[in-house]
């Protein structure tokens, strides 16, 4: 009699077991911490070491072009805000102080703060009686060596941007278009005016406000600045034709 009961209860148990065997790693659902190379056991040493290992020989970029923008377009608005509040005063600084009392003062100020720090967490380890080590242990342990590859590739990136630079400059000054050249003539003029009444400081101040201010105000109005930046490029666009048709060799240049 007791076999039959033994019987109705294996299909619960067989099912209870199916589902077992489906939530270990290989099945559908996983855990969400489970590591693909070590079953049922968690992310580890060995998979943030296969991690670096495969990373490492990438070179990592400072800032990437999504960071600049998220930056620049107040998707943050805490961290963006520190930035500009931090350059800002920074040139400030700069504008009323010298170079060598703003870097001095910014070191102290650093100094301070670490210093302090550590004495701090000193004193409560001697009084606590524990021993968590060194406050700033896990940065100091941090590779901020460059290898030789990440240099080479930075290195042959600015290449690029200098041998572009430096083909642009000897075509203006040779002249080799001459409106591009008057462009740039006309445009040297008139910084001279701008440097009758900033100085460079005073050039970095505004064009901060500007990289911080102009983005999300040409987002949110890009309907209307489009517009009128359309009228101006095709004002300035025929004014230019009718300079380059006036002026000898360009008439001739076009109809080759």
């Amino acid at each position: 009699m007791a076999e039959p009961s033994a019987a109705t209860q294996s299909p619960s148990v067989s099912s209870s077991s199916s589902g077992a065997e489906s939530s270990a790693p290989g099945g559908g659902s996983g855990s969400p911490g489970a590591c693909p190379a070590l079953g049922t056991k968690s992310c580890g040493s060995s998979c943030a070491d296969s991690f670096v290992s495969s990373s490492s020989s990438q070179p990592v970029s400072l800032f990437s072009t999504s960071q600049v923008h998220d930056l620049i377009f107040w998707r943050d608005v805490k961290k963006t805000g520190f930035v500009f509040g931090t350059t800002l005063i920074m040139l400030l600084s700069l504008a009323a102080f010298s170079v060598i009392s703003v870097v001095s003062y910014l070191i102290l100020a650093l100094l301070s703060v670490t210093i302090s720090f550590r004495v701090y967490k000193s004193v409560i380890q001697a009084v606590q009686k524990s021993e968590e080590g060194h406050p700033f242990k896990a940065y100091l342990d941090v590779d901020i060596t460059l290898s030789s590859e990440a240099f080479h590739n930075y290195v042959n990136a600015a290449m690029v941007h200098i041998n572009r630079a430096l083909k642009l400059i000897i075509r203006l000054f040779l002249v080799e278009d001459l409106v591009d050249s008057l462009k740039l003539a006309v445009f040297m003029w008139l910084m001279t005016y701008v440097g009758a009444v900033f100085n460079g400081i005073t050039l970095l101040i505004l064009a901060e406000l500007l990289v911080f201010s102009v983005p999300i105000v040409y987002e949110k109005y890009k309907t209307q600045i489009d517009h009128y930046v359309g009228i101006a490029r095709d004002q300035t666009k025929s004014i230019v034709e009718k300079i380059q048709a006036k002026l000898p060799g360009i008439a001739k240049k076009k109809a080759e």
